[in-house]
């Protein structure tokens, strides 16, 4: 009985994380590798194990978040192509220069250190520009059908005005009707490539914003996009580690179970939640997972690994509150409308 009761433990906590995590794959484009790995690598798995269940279950997730955004008009197909092609060649050149690094054994500090700073700088970034908008967007909403009609030109940022100036030919009709240089993509998709070979990474933190912010893609089409991306990256990854042993099906599947939804609700929020609030929960996020981070490179350096604990924690608990605070926004949402057209309807 006692095996027993700490096998169905084993399994609501397994499908209770799933369905955490599914809610911000699918309302950031990211989240798996970012908080599955080291959750398995804590209880007590091994490394190839923890990798490789968590790259199944990253690639099962995001099947199901891009399938909602397709359905809501949120996937850009060719401009995930694209940059499926740019990312590659950079996550090349990046596990290189971490190999150069090792060989100088410098590899784990100048990352750990270059991770902490990168998820801070984006964090306080995202969380800046968000916030200094002030509202200027609508109170939530209509980001399906905006999606499928010409962006507004005010809601481009300057720097993706500016990349999208370059005409380079080849140009690329992409949605929303921008168009930009083919050279212009793949050298966005190459530049987060190698931060995300550099740091061992999936790099949904650093595309999702480039998309938006370097190439002027609407936010919900962003992630939608990032997510068909990461289907195709985290399938290959999989199938990797699986023919070498490392996918223990008794861990993908409950987190799966709970993900199924968690990443149907993430995903459908996207059309729900202001577009503003969306960076901010995103920027938020990066800066708990920075200081999360930093715990947890200062646990080697001090020879404190409750250090290491703390920072665990920490991701965990970010994760947890803008996971609750993106289902509580969107509930109340959608109370809102509903009493809108109840009044409306009087």
């Amino acid at each position: 009985m006692a095996l027993f009761g700490i096998a169905l433990t084993m399994l609501a906590l397994f499908v209770s994380f799933g369905f955490m995590v599914g809610v911000l794959f699918g309302f950031f484009g990211m989240g798996g590798s970012f908080l599955v790995t080291p959750a398995l690598l804590v209880m007590g798995y091994p490394t190839r194990v923890a990798v490789g269940s968590g790259m199944a279950f990253v690639f099962g997730t995001a099947v199901i978040a891009t399938l909602k955004h397709r359905d809501l008009g949120q996937v850009d197909y060719k401009l995930g192509g694209l940059m499926v092609v740019g990312t590659t060649a950079g996550i090349e050149v990046g596990s290189h220069l971490v190999y150069s690094l090792e060989e100088l054994g410098l590899a784990g500090g100048v990352i750990g250190v270059t991770y902490v700073f990168l998820l801070g700088g984006i964090g306080v970034f995202v969380s800046y520009n968000a916030l200094r908008s002030d509202g200027a967007g609508d109170s939530g909403g209509g980001h399906h059908e905006a999606a499928n009609r010409d962006i507004d030109p005010d809601d481009i940022p300057d720097i993706a005005k500016r990349i999208q100036s370059y005409n380079v030919p080849p140009m690329m009709a992409l949605s929303g009707g921008l168009e930009v240089s083919l050279w212009m993509i793949l050298g966005v998709a190459f530049a987060t490539g190698l931060l995300s070979g550099f740091l061992g990474v999936g790099g949904g933190f650093i595309r999702m914003p480039a998309l938006f912010y370097l190439i002027g893609v609407p936010v919900p089409i962003a992630v939608g996009t990032d997510l068909f991306e990461i289907v195709i990256s985290g399938g290959f990854g999989a199938y990797t580690y699986g023919l070498n042993g490392g996918v223990d099906l008794s861990i993908v599947v409950p987190l799966l179970a709970g993900s199924a939804l968690g990443a149907r609700i993430g995903s459908a929020a996207t059309s729900v939640v202001n577009e503003d609030d969306i960076k901010i929960y995103f920027g938020l996020m990066l800066l708990g997972g920075s200081v999360a981070v930093a715990f947890q490179q200062s646990a080697g350096y001090l020879g404190m690994p409750v250090l290491d604990t703390i920072g665990f924690v920490l991701i965990m608990l970010s994760a947890f509150m803008v996971s609750g605070a993106v289902i509580y926004n969107t509930i109340t949402t959608m109370r809102a409308r509903s009493n809108a057209s109840a009044t409306a309807a009087d």
